[in-house]
This record gives C-alpha cells, sequence and structure tokens, in this order.
C-alpha cells in the first residue's frame, strides 16, 4: 500500500494520540503571548495553555467560528489578528472563494507553507500517486487555495506537476494527452464537464494515461453515483479529499476507498452535536470540529466547520490506523432547508438526479408560491435522452422524500459551466 510517511500512518492509536497531545501543548505554547487572536480568546475564559494535560482537555478550549475570523479581519484590517508572528515572516496569500460571504484572507509563513504540502503529500500517496507520475492540476491558480498546495505535495513525493491554468477546457486535455499525465487533480463537477467536452469535440478519452482523479471542493467524489460517472467515464479510480483554506488539507481517501482518513499526525477532529456541543455517539452523524496541529503561523483551534460527518476509529484494510469518515463529507448543516415538512440536504437531491447519466447539467430552486414550498428542477439533457427522464427523477424524489418537485427541461447550454464549486441549489423564498 503507498504510504507518504508509513510510521505514523499506521501508528497504534495510543501512540497517535499521545503524538497529537505533544503537538496541541507544542502549538498552544508557541502562540500564547504571540498570537493575539488566540490569546484573547484564551484569556475571556480565564484559560492557559498549561491547562491542557490531555486530549479530552481540548473540550475546555473555546471554539472558533469563520465569521469570527472575517470580523477580526474587518476590525482589524487587512489581515486580523490571527498572524503568529510579524508579517515579514509570511510567505504566500491566500483567500476563501467568498461563496458564503466575505472571503477569508490566509496568510502562511514558510514553515506553514511546507505543513501544507506535506498534508498534500498524504493525499496524493493515498491515491497511489508516487515518484515518476505526472499530476496535471486543472485550476486556474487564483487567490483561492484550490490546487496551490498540491503543487507542493507533488514536490514533496517526486512526482511531476503540470499546471493546467490559462487553458480552455479542451486544450486541457489535449495537454493531459500530449505531457502524458498519470492523474488528475480537479473538482467533480470539472471532471464530469471534461467529459462533456471530450464529447462535444470527439476527443477519445481512451488516449490519456490517467490512472486516478483526485477530487476537492466538493463532496462529490463520495457520492457513490457521482463517482461511478467519473469512474466510467475517466476509466480511472476516483478518490475524494477534504479541506478548507483556512483549516488546511485534512483528509484523503486511500485504495479500499471506506470513506476519507483524516489526517491526525497533523489534526485533531471531534464530531459533536451541533445544539448541545457534546460529543455524538459512536457512528452518529455530528459536526467536524477541527483544530490544526502545524499551520502555527495561522492556526485553528476548535473549527466548527459546519460538516456533517460520521466518524469511524477502525483501523483500515489499507494498514492505516488514521480515523475515516465514513461516505465522505455528508454535508453542510447551514446547507439545510425544509420542503413541505421535510428536511432537504443539497447532497440528497444531488445524489438522486447524478443517478441519471442522462442529466448533464441541473438546477435546483426553491421557492414559496401562495405560501407553499416548491422545488424546481431544470435539467439539460444528452441528445439521446428518454423523453421520460423526468418523470422518472420527479417520482424518484417522491419516493424518497415524500414531495413532488418541479421538472423543467431546457436548452443545452442554458445552465452554468462550473470550474471549481459548483452552486447548483438555491433557496429565494
Amino acid at each position: 500500500m503507498p504510504y507518504f510517511d508509513a510510521l505514523t500512518e499506521t501508528m497504534p492509536r495510543a501512540e497517535l494520540q499521545a503524538l497529537q497531545l505533544q503537538k496541541l501543548q507544542a502549538l498552544l505554547d508557541e502562540t500564547w503571548g504571540k498570537n493575539a487572536f488566540y490569546t484573547r480568546k484564551f484569556q475571556e475564559l480565564g484559560l492557559h495553555p498549561h491547562d491542557v494535560r490531555a486530549l479530552d482537555d481540548l473540550a475546555l478550549l473555546p471554539f472558533t467560528l469563520k465569521r469570527e475570523l472575517v470580523q477580526d479581519q474587518s476590525d482589524n484590517a487587512p489581515y486580523g489578528t490571527n498572524l503568529t508572528y510579524p508579517l515579514n515572516r509570511y510567505v504566500r496569500y491566500h483567500q476563501t472563494s467568498g461563496t458564503t460571504g466575505a472571503p477569508l484572507r490566509v496568510l502562511d509563513t514558510d514553515a506553514s507553507w511546507d505543513w501544507w504540502g506535506k498534508c498534500w503529500a498524504f493525499v496524493l500517496s493515498g491515491a497511489g500517486v508516487c515518484e515518476g507520475d505526472k499530476l496535471f492540476a486543472a485550476f486556474s491558480f487564483g487567490p483561492f487555495i484550490g490546487f496551490w498546495a498540491a503543487v507542493e505535495g507533488a514536490r514533496k513525493i517526486g512526482a511531476m506537476m503540470i499546471p493546467g491554468g490559462g487553458r480552455d477546457s479542451i486544450q486541457r486535455l489535449e495537454l493531459m494527452r500530449d505531457a502524458g499525465a498519470t492523474a488528475i487533480c480537479c473538482t467533480p463537477t470539472y471532471a464530469l464537464r471534461l467529459l462533456e467536452v471530450a464529447r462535444e469535440n470527439n476527443f477519445d478519452m481512451h488516449s490519456l494515461q490517467v490512472r486516478a482523479t483526485i477530487h476537492a471542493g466538493e463532496p462529490g467524489a463520495s457520492i457513490p453515483e457521482t463517482k461511478a460517472r467519473i469512474e466510467t467515464g475517466w476509466r480511472a479510480k476516483c478518490f475524494d479529499h477534504a479541506g478548507a483554506s483556512e483549516v488546511g488539507a485534512h483528509s484523503f481517501s486511500c485504495e479500499q476507498q471506506a470513506g476519507i482518513h483524516l489526517i491526525e499526525s497533523e489534526f485533531i477532529a471531534e464530531v459533536l452535536d451541533r445544539e448541545t456541543g457534546k460529543p455524538v455517539a459512536p457512528g452518529e452523524v455530528g459536526e467536524l470540529v477541527i483544530t490544526n496541529l502545524g499551520r502555527i503561523g495561522f492556526p485553528i483551534i476548535r473549527y466548527r466547520t459546519g460538516d456533517l460527518v460520521r466518524l469511524n476509529t477502525a483501523p483500515c484494510q489499507c494498514g492505516r490506523t488514521f480515523a475515516r469518515f465514513e461516505g465522505g463529507v455528508l454535508g453542510r448543516a447551514d446547507d439545510m432547508t425544509t420542503v413541505r415538512g421535510v428536511n432537504v440536504y443539497p447532497m440528497a437531491i444531488e445524489n438522486l438526479i447524478v443517478r441519471f447519466p442522462e442529466v448533464l447539467e441541473y438546477r435546483i430552486t426553491v421557492t414559496r408560491v401562495r405560501e407553499m414550498d416548491e422545488m424546481e428542477i431544470e435539467v439539460e439533457l444528452s441528445d439521446d435522452a428518454d423523453r421520460d427522464i423526468p418523470n422518472a427523477i420527479s417520482q424518484l424524489v417522491y419516493s424518497m422524500l415524500s414531495f413532488r418537485p418541479t421538472l423543467r427541461v431546457v436548452e443545452h447550454g442554458v445552465l452554468p459551466r462550473f470550474e471549481m464549486k459548483a452552486k447548483r441549489f438555491f433557496v429565494q423564498r
């Protein structure tokens, strides 16, 4: 099995937890008095780093919310106070995509950026990418973190990085073919978009040597139907990854595809009930609260991600003892809406729609008509699609969620395509 760091990836859990505690205490000691953001948060509760003597003591520390970080940057423009070192120590600037509000600026020191690359080395190694591979990044390199850190990860494992910025989709496919790319990094949505572009341009996907597709930015790579469509079209194995600009690259899937492994040597995860803030029972779904251990320049302690996960700490058949999130990131708690009294997560609807390979693109809109919630699903269909597909989608949604949406077929090219994070679910009450 491919490992980046076999010693930690297969470490007995007791030793792994001891390592986490050691790194957590070192992080708290280094940031105390230097990082104004966290020093202030701890002092407000009368806490000192020395109060954390065991991993369970992590629960003594306050949560960190994204809106806190954004407000801190607004109050202390432009970079806020979550900086452990003087500004001249920082060498990388990135910012969040801003899809859920004002973008958050994130700075990294040279050491923190090296840590980012290390995390991505775990991700790539989990997908079997190693020295001699050629990794294609289908990504327009801007301030969004995207796959910037994958460049560093590829360097650490000795793979060749092929940047795909500044090209349209067909040019990227041609570059993958001509350069002999063996793996690709992109969002799940864009992997499907490239298949659509290949069909439109009679590009032979068999001419590619890609054997692994590695995805981030969206949870689609762990949705069985989406994963199957990617693997069939690319004739490659599809791997998931989870992370965030403000947190780091924290999870990856391995060859066994039994969830995504948390990089526990670099992160501590808590899975908590959103209402009580208490740990959920083993196997139950809760909100992921995460602490990074190696990004001292821009630390994140007990960060409420809003991501819903199910934790499994049993060893994986791949040999790793790193805990897993079964099914990847299951959805976002703050994305839930109610339709006709039914709690609906966007991923649940999307998981039903992607069962139909004839659907090229779609958009879901929830509105209120005469005091009643209505869901409209717009779909673009392939030329050979059965005319009954819309009825079949409507019936499937009804059978699973007990309400019937309105289906509307639109002309090819009407709905937007996405290179990075896709936005297909809208609530317009």
